[in-house]
């Protein structure tokens, strides 16, 4: 079955708590099965609050991923950024590995004037010279998770990151609903494109790597020349991507990914309407 989760802190959430080791525990009461640690002002994560976030997720039965931070630039021609994003990508593993964590989030970067094509070959060579160090840390087990990108002038396609997971058949992609619907300017917002999408990444990677890949979604504003403008909230009317085709491309695919929401402090509640209306369509099936 797709599980849901959220993506940080929710607006609710710091009402009545101030730790984010209480999370698992608020996330269970809520009827709702991931958290995604952010990571992405930097790998500041003490290993005490590492270790407790573990314990905590495991006495909820919370999965937990962590997203790696921002600075990652894997298409970096200076040898010193390269050295940083490959420290980027093994802290990230090594806080995961504490935490408990089976999967990191990565962004690919911007592109930094270069070739889209160059930019990607330098991308892959990177990241598995990452990949490389991770195993010989003993840190092979954590998945990477490349994320598709909402900005046009970021590395970060659906064809991008499907290159990037043929680095290494562990790697799964961290589709981003709301990214690739802000990149296309509107236009991928329909069933049949969606099962079209998500066709093209298992026709590539293989069924069984997507059977429950990772995946962020939430509403989003965009650009007409750049793409992704800001992330939104449910409630703010007008926005997308459409959900509902979403869903129905997945229960189509027999797809059960993990989804993160990450609205506008509002991930807590979108992602439980975002469970209650799959969990809706899928039962409607068998009615």
């Amino acid at each position: 079955m797709v599980k849901f989760g959220v993506a940080g802190g929710t607006d609710t959430f710091y009402v009545e708590h101030k730790n984010s080791y209480e999370m698992p525990e608020y996330l269970k009461n809520m009827n709702l099965d991931a958290y995604e640690y952010q990571c992405s002002r930097g790998v500041r994560v003490s290993q005490k609050l590492a270790e407790k976030i573990k314990e905590e997720a495991q006495k909820n039965n919370i999965l937990l991923s962590v997203h790696a931070p921002y600075y990652i630039s894997l298409s970096t021609q200076d040898e010193v950024k390269k050295e940083k994003t490959i420290n980027y990508i093994i802290d990230t593993m090594k806080v995961a590995k504490i935490m408990g964590a089976d999967r990191i989030v990565v962004h690919a970067g911007a592109l930094l004037g270069l070739d889209r094509k160059y930019a990607i070959k330098s991308a892959c060579e990177l990241l598995k010279k990452a990949l490389d160090r991770a195993d010989s840390l003993n840190l092979g087990d954590i998945t990477v998770c490349p994320e598709t990108m909402g900005k046009i002038n970021q590395l970060g396609d659906s064809k991008e990151i499907i290159k990037l997971c043929k680095v290494d058949k562990r790697l799964i992609p961290t589709i981003d609903f709301g990214h690739l619907y802000a990149r296309s300017i509107g236009i991928l917002n329909t069933y049949e494109l969606w099962k079209k999408e998500l066709k093209m990444y298992i026709d590539e990677l293989g069924f069984d790597r997507m059977k429950n890949f990772h995946a962020h979604f939430s509403h989003m504003e965009y650009t007409k020349n750049g793409g992704e403008k800001c992330h939104v909230r449910f409630e703010d009317e007008g926005f997308g991507p459409d959900y509902i085709n979403v869903c129905k491309a997945l229960i189509a695919l027999n797809l059960e990914p993990r989804i993160i929401c990450e609205s506008a402090g509002s991930q807590d509640i979108d992602a439980m309407k975002m469970k209650e209306i799959y969990l809706n369509m899928k039962g409607s099936l068998y009615e």
